[in-house]
């Protein structure tokens, strides 16, 4: 449970505790201290008590409001499960263009993007829209590549395997000036992509 979470029950409570305490106790308490004192009228244990029954009150709906924006900004096992495998799914099977002198730099953060919002996308209306993190393994090739996606919150960790194969069906070549062949190729690439239960 959230620190604050816990501070803010543990406040409540304390409060509720002083709001028990009879008003004899604490008048013999008082006239050990300070026997002059003024005597305190049951009135004033009245509203010293609805003053910090109130404030418990307060204590606890903070509490649980505190709960809710945590559940809100955290992934559960389920939720993580799920979404894994629904971007799996789309993922599988896809082609993108690469870049024109592509050298396969950059890849392994283009695909940890590429996973983890697609993860985010599929979570569902109860999911975080963040917190998804796709950790690429250092053994990755622009053609063969594995990620361990995680979450904030879940305990769950999947294994993404990529698969990026050369397409020239794919490839696109854009037209030239005044409506000569074009020169330049823009490479296409298709993806396959699996994944498993663990991390990679």
């Amino acid at each position: 449970m959230n620190v604050m979470v816990v501070v803010a029950f543990a406040l409540a409570t304390g409060l509720v505790a002083l709001g028990c305490v009879k008003a004899d106790r604490i008048r013999r308490l008082r006239d050990s201290f300070n026997p002059s004192a003024p005597e305190i009228s049951d009135a004033a244990f009245v509203a010293a008590r609805v003053a910090l029954f109130g404030m418990a009150a307060i204590g606890v709906f903070s509490a649980f409001q505190l709960m809710a924006v945590v559940a809100d900004g955290e992934w559960s096992d389920d939720e993580l499960t799920g979404a894994v495998s629904q971007a799996t799914s789309e993922l599988n099977g896809t082609s993108r263009f690469g870049e024109i002198f592509d050298d396969g730099s950059g890849f392994d953060e283009e695909f940890a993007t590429m996973i983890e919002e697609e993860v985010v996308e599929n979570g569902g209306g109860g999911a975080p829209q963040g917190g998804v993190d796709a950790g690429a393994a250092t053994s990755n090739k622009p053609s063969d590549a594995d990620y361990t996606v995680q979450a904030a919150g879940a305990d769950a960790a999947f294994c993404v395997h990529v698969v990026r194969t050369r397409s020239k069906d794919g490839d696109y070549t854009p037209p030239g000036i005044a409506g000569n062949p074009g020169t330049v190729t823009v490479p296409g690439y298709d993806f396959a992509v699996t994944s498993r239960e663990g991390e990679c």
